[in-house]
C-alpha cells in the first residue's frame, strides 16, 4: 500500500483531503502532458494511469478499513451485551484478521471461559502489534487470572470442595453422626426393655 501513497508523494498518513487534492493536482497535470509529443507525452500517460490505479486502491482500501472499523465496534458492543454467539458470529463475518480482530476473539473465548485460547489470540495480538497497550494490559490481566486459578488449585481449595462433597455424599461426616443416633437410640431402648422386664 505504501508505494500507491508514493505515486501520489504522500505519507500513509495522509488525510483523505490530502489524498484527493494530490490525485486532482498531478492528474491535472499529467493529462495536459500526455499531448505532448514523443517520449514526454509518452510517459504523461503511463503516470496517469499509475495515479489513477494509486487513488482508486488507496481508497478501496480506505473503505474496507472502515467497514471492519464499524464491524469491530459492533462486535464490542454485542460483548458487552452479553450476546457472545452473534458476536463471534459477526467476527467470523470480517475478512481481516488483523490485531483488534485477535484482540476481540481473545475477549470472546475469555467470556466462555477458554482461557489458553483467550491467551493464544491475544499472543497473535502482540505480534502484530508489539507496541498496543490494550492487548499488553488485558495480556497482563489474563495471565494473573490464570496464575490464581492454578494457586487455588494446587492449594487444593478445588480438590478439599470435592473431597468433602464425595464425602457427604458417600455417607462421611454425615453418616456418622446418624450411627451415633442410632447406636444412642438402641441403648435406650434396651434400658427400658431391661426395666420393663424387671416389674
Amino acid at each position: 500500500m505504501q508505494k500507491y501513497f508514493e505515486i501520489l508523494g504522500l505519507p500513509v498518513t495522509a488525510t483523505d483531503e490530502e489524498i484527493e487534492n494530490a490525485y486532482k493536482t498531478l492528474k491535472e497535470k499529467y493529462s495536459r502532458e500526455r499531448f505532448l509529443e514523443g517520449e514526454k507525452g509518452n510517459e504523461a500517460a503511463k503516470q496517469l494511469t499509475k495515479i489513477e490505479t494509486a487513488y482508486n486502491e488507496i481508497m478501496e482500501n480506505r473503505k474496507a478499513n472502515s467497514s471492519d472499523l464499524n464491524s469491530f465496534v459492533a462486535v464490542e458492543e454485542l460483548i458487552k451485551a452479553g450476546n457472545i454467539s452473534l458476536a463471534q458470529a459477526k467476527l467470523d463475518d470480517i475478512s481481516d484478521r488483523n490485531a483488534e480482530w485477535h484482540y476481540l476473539q481473545s475477549v470472546i473465548f475469555y467470556k466462555k471461559n477458554w482461557l489458553n485460547e483467550s491467551k493464544k489470540q491475544l499472543e497473535i495480538a502482540m505480534n502484530i502489534e508489539p507496541h498496543n497497550n490494550k492487548y499488553a494490559e488485558a495480556y497482563t490481566r489474563l495471565k494473573d487470572k490464570m496464575e490464581y486459578n492454578n494457586r487455588q488449585y494446587n492449594n487444593g481449595y478445588y480438590g478439599n470442595q470435592s473431597h468433602q462433597q464425595t464425602s457427604q455424599q458417600m455417607g462421611g461426616t454425615d453418616s456418622n453422626g446418624c450411627v451415633n443416633d442410632c447406636l444412642t437410640l438402641c441403648c435406650m431402648n434396651m434400658m427400658c426393655n431391661m426395666c420393663l422386664n424387671c416389674r
